[in-house]
């Protein structure tokens, strides 16, 4: 791997730790209950992992179960996944067995081979490889 895409990696940070804001509020999908293909519910998105050098959203942080933040699962998942936005819920096109298979999540191992996992994983080109191109998210489309 190139040190060019390394680089970009990098600069993966929760947009809770960053300054970086949303111009218009409502794109912020923070506190949505997350929803699968099925629409079975997953969790919630907990937090936005943000590509600095270019402030995009690259991975939804979710997080399930748990009582009070204590004892929740959380996993990362691409934003290419992300068929769906409205004011309650995101929908993703993967299935809630599929996410509860993904590679562990913890936070201090996210590195550029965690994340290429993930991308693998989940079937997504990342967002360094040669003709990405940045999916229309976030976007409304009333749920079914």
């Amino acid at each position: 791997m190139a040190k060019a895409d390394m680089d970009k990696k990098a600069l993966l940070a929760r947009m809770s730790d960053t300054s970086i804001k949303f111009v218009d509020s409502d794109q912020d999908i923070r506190g949505r209950k997350v929803l699968d293909r099925n629409l079975d519910e997953i969790g919630k998105v907990d937090d936005l992992f943000i590509d600095q050098g270019e402030e995009k959203v690259r991975f939804l942080e979710i997080a399930s179960g748990g009582f009070l933040g204590l004892g929740e699962t959380k996993f990362l998942i691409p934003v290419d996944a992300v068929t769906s936005v409205n004011d309650d819920a995101v929908v993703i096109d993967q299935t809630r067995q599929h996410v509860v298979g993904a590679p562990r999540y913890q936070p201090d191992l996210v590195d550029a081979k965690y994340l290429t996992e993930t991308y693998d994983y989940y079937g997504y080109s990342p967002y360094w490889g040669a003709g990405y191109s940045y999916p229309p998210y976030p976007y409304y489309v009333p749920m079914p």
